[in-house]
């Protein structure tokens, strides 16, 4: 493991473990000189663990762990760890089709009705590191252009008011096809990630349906122990 990846870590578990009752970490300094590395790599550890959603930075002031980070999951991946500024969205192509009965049983759509489609690659520093298919209601969105997807969806999504609730996110792993290889600029059959993403509004409706095949992914989870789960999993296992 490279050093900056243990030290984000290691700063994780020490956060979660309220290692800093007062909320403050040391100093950038301190921190080189404990974990023994250079103030750059420190910078660096600093700037992740921020872009995730852990710590704020207050310049003159110091290094603060956000309120209430060490009682929710945190999730977080090679793409939502990296800050928007390095991810550029090129999309290659958008399109109205017939909703097909899928389509109809995941957006509770009746017949007739249209979706958009659309494909977008994703390049993070300058390399091409995942290919997006996604799905939408065309009735929720009927002013939605190219330009939308070159950027984030999310932003796109709030900027129509509506209220963004939740995800529900699946992996599997797959090999990349012909296609998604002229695509990525990469080998076919080479080893992937296929994330299926269901994102859905305050009020229970399904605004997209996505699926990502990703190069190179990467995924921690930090959840609190279920204890109430762990003894119901271990009855359940008696009766096997």
């Amino acid at each position: 493991m490279k050093k900056k990846e243990f030290i984000i870590q290691d700063l994780l578990s020490k956060i979660y473990q309220n290692h800093y009752p007062e909320g403050k970490l040391p100093t950038q300094r301190s921190l080189a000189t404990f974990y023994e590395v250079s103030r750059y790599t420190i910078q660096d550890a600093i700037a992740k663990l921020r872009d995730i959603g852990v710590i704020d930075v207050i310049q003159g002031s110091g290094i603060f762990v956000r309120k209430n980070v060490n009682q929710n999951p945190l999730i977080y991946n090679s793409i939502t760890a990296t800050p928007y500024r390095r991810i550029i969205s090129k999309p290659i192509y958008l399109r109205k089709e017939k909703a097909t009965e899928e389509d109809q049983r995941i957006f509770e759509l009746a017949e007739n009705e249209d979706i958009w489609v659309f494909q977008r690659i994703r390049i993070v520093n300058y390399q091409i590191v995942q290919i997006e298919t996604s799905r939408l209601p065309y009735k929720l969105f009927p002013t939605l252009k190219v330009e939308d997807i070159a950027h984030s969806i999310q932003a796109y999504i709030q900027q129509q008011n509506y209220t963004i609730s939740h995800y529900i996110t699946s992996y599997s792993p797959v090999t990349i096809n012909k296609e998604q290889s002229q695509l990525m600029g990469c080998k076919r059959g080479i080893p992937a990630m296929k994330i299926e993403n269901r994102c859905i509004l305050k009020g229970g409706i399904v605004y997209e349906y996505s699926e990502v095949t990703a190069l190179d992914y990467t995924c921690t989870y930090i959840t609190p122990f279920n204890k109430e789960n762990h003894r119901q999993r271990q009855s359940d296992q008696l009766f096997i």
